[in-house]
């Protein structure tokens, strides 16, 4: 069987950065291809950081207030009247956050002699930060600006740092949308939203390289939807291989199996679906998001075994989402299932 690697979606909860690189490379070093900063402090709540910072922009206003503490109290901003959201005045910080954890990772893989270990770097879809922005009214019509100013930064990361980096697209609204569409109008969804979603990678650099994270939302470790089956992200993600740009590489696609705080279902017919799958380009990876730590062992490995055997090849593993809404205790526990189920 071929070698199964570990992939970690992003947050890890540490004091900084270097710690939390650390603490992934000593547990699971040899079993990961990739390695995210783990997207500590204000980072830890994916996106919720640069939402956060439009209370302080006066061409915005505060349509409804909201702490962050469930997906129904949120804040919601309009653009003031008389003024237009532009990509120019949109700071997004992962150049800043990019730059400044690049020289950690260097020298955490060299002291670990992990040579063929490459940098992560998380980026959010555009439409995910114009709905969880301008809320789902104004998402589809404010997502151009964002989508500018998240392509500037992918190029300026991707001209400092080559091959050396690979481009996490993370596409919870998409999913979400595309699991909520009636099943008749599932395949047009996806095709749809794929076409939108593939345009960050088109406008980088030939030869980028990416990797796609589907989720179901984590926020306070709670998922904003449930999957009743994995038909939503088989739909969401052959409509991502047929759009997908010539000349950037997809690397891996990784779907959410378990769903926040939920373990994955031992419920065989959840993955049937899987098996539509099975012509995925074997160039590209399925990473199965089922890593969890309050699922046993034994069923944990049952899950694994299922998926593999739908898809017809072996699969890599990780949690579902990034593990910065967990405590350091249940992360590391995650940590180390995810190496139990790689070597097995």
């Amino acid at each position: 069987m071929d070698q199964r690697s570990i992939h970690l979606v992003g947050s890890y909860p540490a004091e900084n950065v270097r710690d939390a690189m650390t603490a992934a490379v000593q547990q699971a070093g040899k079993h990961l291809r990739t390695l995210p900063d783990g997207e500590v402090g204000e980072r830890r709540n994916w996106v919720v950081h640069i939402i956060e910072a439009f209370r302080n922009r006066p061409d915005v206003v505060l349509r409804k207030d909201g702490d962050w503490s469930g997906y129904d109290d949120v804040p919601v901003f309009k653009m003031r009247k008389g003024h237009r959201l532009t990509a120019g005045s949109l700071d997004l910080g992962h150049v800043r956050d990019a730059e400044e954890s690049y020289a950690a990772f260097k020298e955490i893989r060299a002291q670990h002699g992990l040579d063929g270990l490459s940098f992560q770097v998380g980026i959010p879809g555009d439409l995910d930060l114009a709905l969880f922005t301008f809320g789902p009214a104004g998402a589809f019509t404010r997502r151009g600006p964002f989508r500018e100013a998240l392509i500037r930064e992918i190029n300026e990361i991707a001209g400092w740092g080559g091959g050396d980096v690979l481009f996490q697209l993370e596409f919870p609204v998409e999913l979400v949308m595309v699991t909520t569409a009636p099943a008749p109008l599932r395949g047009l969804a996806a095709r749809f939203l794929a076409r939108g979603m593939t345009r960050l990678a088109a406008a980088a650099p030939p030869g980028t390289r990416f990797g796609v994270h589907l989720c179901v939302g984590d926020l306070n470790h709670k998922a904003l939807k449930r999957m009743k089956s994995t038909a939503p992200l088989v739909a969401l993600t052959n409509a991502l291989l047929r759009a997908w740009p010539e000349g950037r590489v997809l690397d891996y696609v990784h779907v959410p199996l378990a769903a926040g705080d939920e373990p994955p279902t031992l419920e065989p017919r959840f993955y049937r679906d899987l098996r539509r799958l099975a012509r995925m380009p074997r160039d590209v990876r399925f990473v199965a998001g089922l890593a969890h730590e309050e699922q046993g062992l034994t069923e944990q490995q049952q899950v694994l075994r299922t998926v593999e055997a739908m898809l017809g090849r072996p699969v890599d593993v990780s949690p579902a989402c990034g593990l910065g809404r967990r405590t350091p205790e249940a992360a590391e526990r995650t940590l180390a299932r995810a190496v139990a189920l790689a070597g097995r």
